[in-house]
């Protein structure tokens, strides 16, 4: 028996085996691209956001999710689900909305740790579930009686503003890392044409306030 000095056998324990890398074949390679594409194109398709509104034509209050993208996140697309109270009528009824915005500018307040939003603005389109309304008119009325007036679907435009304070990591409990409150002035096509038909009407006879708030998931 033939024993080994001490210092060879620490240096012998030392050594790491290297395992000789092997190529992946060209077509496992393809497979992994086309996966990770998946992945992403699927990724996207998770809201990035949720929100809470109230008013705004929308029904009373709303509640929904959306999307921003854009290099500087400055799009949003959002979907809602809105409860419109029965009022006069028969029955509590429930819309739905699309609604595209855009934010151009993000302005960090170092001292207090808000981010101001001065201006907000964008488009949305609104519907209530309902037999009431129509998306052409029905056969009781001529043909044209109500031009360019279905009553099934709203377009509605809007200016507003906003403030954002961004949460500590520490502190996040909830499934946010940001809490947006915002304020919009909005109008729809209904209103305007009325407006253009009636000189009688104002702007501020037209134009209605709505408030929300938006809480950043990713």
């Amino acid at each position: 028996m033939f024993a080994l000095p001490v210092g060879v056998m620490a240096q012998t324990d030392s050594l790491e085996i290297q395992e000789p890398q092997v190529e992946k074949p060209r077509s496992v390679q393809r497979y992994e691209r086309r996966v990770r594409r998946y992945q992403k194109r699927w990724y996207a398709l998770m809201p990035t956001h949720s929100v809470i509104h109230y008013a705004g034509n929308m029904g009373l209050i709303s509640v929904g999710a959306g999307w921003d993208y854009g290099k500087h996140r400055q799009w949003e697309t959002q979907l809602f689900v809105g409860v419109l109270p029965k009022y006069d009528s028969n029955r509590t009824k429930m819309t739905m909305t699309l609604k595209e915005n855009y934010v151009p500018w993000h302005i960090p307040t170092k001292k207090w740790g808000w981010q101001i939003e001065p201006l907000s603005c964008g488009l949305y389109f609104n519907t209530v579930f309902g037999g009431e309304f129509w998306s052409r008119e029905p056969d009781r009325y001529p043909e044209d009686y109500y031009p360019l007036l279905k009553t099934k679907v709203r377009a509605n435009v809007f200016l507003g503003q906003r403030i954002t304070k961004a949460i500590p990591h520490n502190k996040r409990k909830f499934l946010a890392k940001s809490v947006t409150l915002y304020y919009e002035i909005s109008t729809c096509d209904l209103y305007i044409r009325a407006m253009v038909q009636d000189k009688t009407l104002k702007l501020y006879d037209i134009i209605g306030l709505s408030l929300g708030v938006k809480m950043q998931i990713f």
